[in-house]
Formats: C-alpha cells, sequence, structure tokens
C-alpha cells in the first residue's frame, strides 16, 4: 500500500489551522520552526544521553552545513529567537510542507495570546472542562493523539500577579496541564474530532473553570518568586576556575548526599522543582565541607561555590532536553546553582 502523500499546499489540508485568526496573527513572526532529533548516540559511549528532540536550526538545515560545522548529526538546535535560526510560517510551510510537528516560540506579551497545552493524562473531567472555556480562539490535537493545545487571548488578569506575569510556564500542580507564556510551543494542525467536540457540547456539570481569567487566576495565585533574578548577581566565568580542593568537595559532599535527596514523585514529577530541591540539599552538605576548607585560610567566592554545586549536581541529576538551553550567558544547570547560591547567601545576609 502506498503512503498518503500531504498535497502540495499544506493550507488545503488542514484548513482550521491556516485559516484561524489567532494562528494568523502569529505567522508573521520569525519564531517558526520544526522540531527534530538533535545529537546522535555513541556506541562506544552508553553513558552519553541519548538522541533528543528539540527545536531546530531551520534556516541551516535548508543551507546545510558547512566545513566549520561542529554539532552532532545532521541537525543543530536553534540558538537564536529570530531570522537567525527560524522562519515564518508561510517560509517554514514552502520549504516544508509535510512537517508533522511544527514550533513555534511564543511571547505571550508580545503576541497577546498564550497557549494551553493539556497533557495526555489529565483527568477526562479536568480535559473537558478545559476544552469547555469560551473564548478559546484555537484547538488542535497533540502529538500522542490524547492531549490537546489551546490558543486563547491574554486574559485581563494577567497583570494582577506580577509574580506569574514574569514566569515562562504557569503549570497544574500534578502536571496536567501548563499555560505557556514564553516559551516553544508546537503545532500538529490536527482538529479536535467530531465525537470529542460532541462529549464537551454535552458536557452539563458545572465546569471547574467559568474563564479563562479564572484558570489563569487559579494558577497564577499559586506562583511563587524565582531566585532567577538573583542569579545575576553571582559572577562565574567562562570555564570553571581553579579552586582549591574542588575534587575532595564534591566528592565529599556526593558521598553525604548519597541516598538523601528526595526523588521526582515527591513533587508530582515537576522536575524543575526537583531539581532545585537536589541542588538545595547538596548546598547543604557542601556548606560542611567549605566551611572545613575555609578554617585552612582558602577562601571561596559565590562563583566558587557555584560552580562547585554545578558540578556535584552533574553527578545526581540525570540529563534532560532543558539543560541544553543556556540563562544568563551560561549553561542552565550552573545558572540554577547561581540562583540557589545567590538565595541562600541573600538569606544569610538578612538574618545577620
Amino acid at each position: 500500500m502506498r503512503p498518503t502523500m500531504i498535497p502540495a499546499d499544506p493550507h488545503a489540508w488542514f484548513p482550521q489551522f491556516y485559516g484561524n485568526p489567532a494562528i494568523h496573527a502569529l505567522a508573521s513572526a520569525c519564531r517558526w520552526t520544526i522540531s527534530g532529533q538533535i545529537g546522535e548516540e555513541d556506541p562506544d559511549d552508553p553513558d552519553k544521553p541519548p538522541t533528543r528532540k528539540a527545536p531546530i536550526d531551520v534556516r541551516h538545515l535548508l543551507t546545510g552545513c558547512t566545513p566549520g560545522c561542529r554539532h552532532a548529526g545532521s541537525l543543530r538546535g536553534a540558538f537564536a529567537l529570530d531570522e537567525t535560526c527560524l522562519l515564518s510560517l508561510d517560509e517554514l510551510t514552502a520549504a516544508i510542507p509535510n512537517a508533522a510537528n511544527t514550533a513555534f516560540y511564543l511571547q505571550a506579551q508580545t503576541d497577546g495570546l498564550l497557549v494551553l497545552d493539556i497533557e495526555p493524562d489529565c483527568p477526562p473531567r479536568i480535559a473537558t472542562d478545559l476544552l469547555r472555556l469560551p473564548g478559546v480562539l484555537y484547538s488542535e490535537l497533540s502529538m500522542s493523539g490524547r492531549g490537546f493545545h489551546l490558543v486563547m487571548p491574554m486574559p485581563q488578569n494577567f497583570h494582577d500577579f506580577p509574580v506569574a506575569a514574569g514566569k515562562r510556564v504557569l503549570r497544574e500542580e500534578h502536571g496536567w496541564y501548563e499555560l505557556l507564556l514564553d516559551h516553544w510551543a508546537t503545532f500538529t494542525r490536527q482538529p479536535v474530532p467530531d465525537r470529542i467536540v460532541a462529549q464537551v457540547d454535552a458536557a452539563t456539570a458545572a465546569p471547574a473553570f467559568t474563564s479563562i481569567d479564572n484558570l489563569y487566576a487559579q494558577l497564577a495565585a499559586k506562583a511563587r518568586e524565582s531566585p532567577s533574578a538573583s542569579a545575576t548577581t553571582v559572577d562565574t566565568a567562562e570555564d570553571m576556575p581553579d579552586i582549591p580542593y574542588s575534587q575532595a568537595i564534591v566528592e565529599q559532599t556526593l558521598a553525604s548526599a548519597r541516598h538523601q535527596l528526595r526523588d521526582p514523585s515527591d513533587f508530582n514529577h515537576d522536575m524543575s522543582r526537583w531539581e532545585f530541591s537536589v541542588l538545595a540539599s547538596l548546598y547543604g552538605w557542601m556548606r560542611t565541607q567549605l566551611r572545613a576548607y575555609s578554617a585552612l585560610g582558602v577562601e571561596y567566592s559565590a562563583g566558587d561555590t557555584a560552580w562547585l554545586l554545578y558540578k556535584t549536581a552533574l553527578d545526581v541529576i540525570p540529563v534532560r532536553p532543558k539543560h541544553s538551553q543556556r540563562r544568563n550567558g551560561r549553561p542552565f544547570l550552573l545558572d540554577r546553582a547561581a540562583a540557589l547560591v545567590a538565595d541562600r547567601e541573600a538569606s544569610s545576609s538578612s538574618a545577620d
């Protein structure tokens, strides 16, 4: 049996997507690409992280590698959120018409839109209530066919929650759904099936969410101040400096921490929260080592501590795609370590 081919003009195949006013409003921004497999598995190094899926540098894909390319595999990740790596929707559609996993970097406060990502394990009753929200501008199935993506306008109460407004994502505590504010959003272009639409229309129970503003308020009210901003107060060099007794400090901290760290299930598998908990725990044990060596006359700066904490964390925190990102000009986990150190030092100073 010959495979079904997507027609040359995807607009005819996905009219609900391309004809939607909300999608049209995002189309001209040069923040569109596709997700692809970044990196490659090394058969000689079984401990190397496997291939991961991430938004790619689509312009590089179209022009091809140059002799100076050093990335693993045939693709490289998008490292800039503009025309350096990305395209407009029309450009992307013309270049790769049969892409099944279109990706867009959403900037809610610029675009005036939010994306609600409903996970496949979201309880049906809650998923139905979310799909019933009045004012949703676009809806589709996720790649799994069991979750949903909803595009909705910015809530009128957005700026009533300053902490939440500065977040990239607002996640429901169980991970059943999340609001994307400043984040990659994927689009399958596959409409919600009629049978699910009929089930949603037939629902008669009082909904858990009365409006988009109500949904946002429920998530935004629980948002906590992030120490990310304070991370910039900790200066870390581009490369790890020569820190006295660094190997011993890392090894002794790991020996103390073994079998003492909390499990991701304690955080409903919210890996960002779990990782920060791990960093906090490691920092507590590391302080004992730092005090011991400080007694020998060694001085450790906040940047030194952040580097030591980062190196220790790499041994106990599993690699995930987010770690390839850079924050404040440094690797994601190093920035998280710097944020933790800044937070603890600020707390210590205020207690003095």
